[in-house]
């Protein structure tokens, strides 16, 4: 089953994939495109993921990590699927990043690998676009870079953890302006998801909602204003994002 939370009417609602359409908690059936997309949950503590793909890790000429290179993103940077993100004029070079979204379900301390996925609700899809033009380097990368307000979309689907069989078996693509312009599967992970909940669970406790970004394969090109980018994970979901200019945007 695939969840989602969406705006309807004013209110927001749970929602579930119904025939091509969405059937909201109240009972009705509504069109997809009649809805404002959220997120599919409301994110609490936001775990991502740097250079956890090794051919990604070489793209941007650093070596793979060791362990686990992780930094955390504020609240404001999600936004939901159909959503639009903004493009700074003064920016050279601006990429999108597919990657899958882990959702932990309950509390979670001191977690065996082999335990690990009791502890995970579901996946979802995310897009973590990066502005290379403010990377410092491999050791401050991305406080800048990842949590500008509307920088992740996310979504549009939180599908449960019992439908996936293996979620280290994903295939993973972007398109730019239906240009296939990304492709790699979660299979070449460098930290698996087991490993990710053991690594961080053994320092700090984890909570229903807390998100895992897991990092991003190679393939990773500059968008300019005006595409439309599509990042997608098989059994998963699809996530459609636009980019917007300042021009979208007055002082008053």
């Amino acid at each position: 089953m695939k969840k989602a939370r969406i705006s309807y009417n004013g209110s927001i609602h749970e929602a579930i994939e119904w025939e091509g359409q969405l059937q909201l908690d109240d009972g009705r059936i509504v069109d997809q495109s009649e809805v404002v997309w959220l997120t599919p949950v409301e994110p609490r503590t936001v775990f991502a993921l740097g250079l956890n793909y090794a051919d990604h890790a070489a793209e941007l000429a650093f070596d793979a990590p060791t362990e686990p290179l992780v930094f955390l993103k504020g609240p404001n940077t999600f936004i939901g699927h159909n959503a639009q993100t903004r493009r700074p004029s003064d920016v050279e070079y601006m990429h999108y990043e597919c990657e899958l979204a882990v959702i932990i379900g309950k509390t979670a301390r001191h977690v065996k690998k082999e335990d690990a996925y009791q502890y995970v609700k579901g996946y979802s899809v995310a897009n973590d676009y990066a502005i290379r033009d403010y990377l410092e380097n491999y050791y401050r990368p991305n406080l800048r870079v990842k949590n500008r307000d509307g920088c992740t979309p996310f979504g549009p689907w939180l599908v449960d953890a019992s439908e996936i069989d293996n979620p280290m078996n994903l295939k993973l693509t972007t398109h730019v302006n239906d240009q296939l312009v990304q492709e790699g599967t979660t299979a070449d992970m460098i930290f698996d998801i087991p490993t990710l909940i053991e690594y961080l669970s053994g320092f700090m406790t984890l909570s229903e909602n807390d998100v895992i970004l897991t990092g991003t394969p190679k393939g990773s090109v500059d968008t300019a204003v005006g595409d439309v980018i599509v990042t997608e994970i098989a059994g998963i979901g699809r996530l459609v994002n636009t980019i917007i200019g300042d021009e979208a945007f007055t002082n008053r």
